[in-house]
């Protein structure tokens, strides 16, 4: 991470705003589908028969499931050139400007991967015209949300995520935040775990951007 971006997000745990933070994968970029098309180019396949990656990787040739460690290289494999494959998720570019503009929200993209690829996804986003502060981690995402709040627990903040445990480590943290669950790869939604309580699903970006305007409102923003 840059100096400029980490000033960009100490400025956000700073401001009073409301706080929209958004996840990456399968919420502003597409992830299954891509990562499906690069095991596809390895000789391997994904069967999303589950909601798992590891235990339902196959080779292609001879229908055997891979190693679980094996599994593991390629999503490392796919994360080194994630920038070749990813694109951007219908309607994310343009309802989180509306957002930013509508509601004079701070817009936070948080994403679960090891901080080492934080310059390739960073450049990513520019190149799809996601300029929003990006912060990379391994850690509980309730942890980074917590921080960005600061001591302001009264801060209207809107986490966007497609995974359960995501959301309840969010909603454990900052209790008063509003949860949406947006998953863009939808064959896979059948797979899910159960969403915490007090999660929203939500089937498009146009359908988050109500959500949140509902909860700013009631919060009177």
């Amino acid at each position: 991470m840059t100096p400029a971006e980490r000033e960009r997000i100490a400025a956000l745990a700073r401001s009073d705003r409301p706080l929209i933070v958004c996840d990456i994968d399968e919420v502003v970029l597409e992830f299954v589908a891509p990562f499906m098309a690069f095991l596809e180019s390895q000789g391997h396949e994904l069967r999303t028969t589950s909601f798992r990656l590891k235990g339902n990787v196959y080779m292609k040739e001879t229908g055997q499931p891979v190693e679980n460690e094996a599994v593991s290289s390629f999503l490392d494999g796919f994360f080194d050139v994630h920038d070749a494959w990813q694109k951007p998720v219908d309607g994310a570019l343009e309802t989180l400007a509306e957002i930013e503009r509508t509601h004079d929200a701070d817009i936070v993209f948080l994403t679960a991967m090891p901080p080492r690829h934080h310059a390739r996804r960073r450049a990513l986003l520019d190149l799809h015209g996601f300029s929003h502060p990006m912060i990379a981690t391994e850690d509980a995402k309730g942890d980074a949300v917590a921080a960005l709040t600061g001591d302001r627990p009264d801060r209207p903040v809107a986490f966007i995520d497609d995974l359960p445990s995501n959301h309840l480590s969010v909603l454990s943290a900052v209790p008063g935040a509003l949860g949406l669950h947006l998953m863009a790869y939808k064959a896979l939604a059948p797979h899910l775990p159960p969403m915490p309580e007090g999660v929203t699903n939500v089937d498009d970006w146009p359908s988050a951007a109500k959500a949140i305007a509902d909860y700013l409102a009631a919060r009177g923003h």
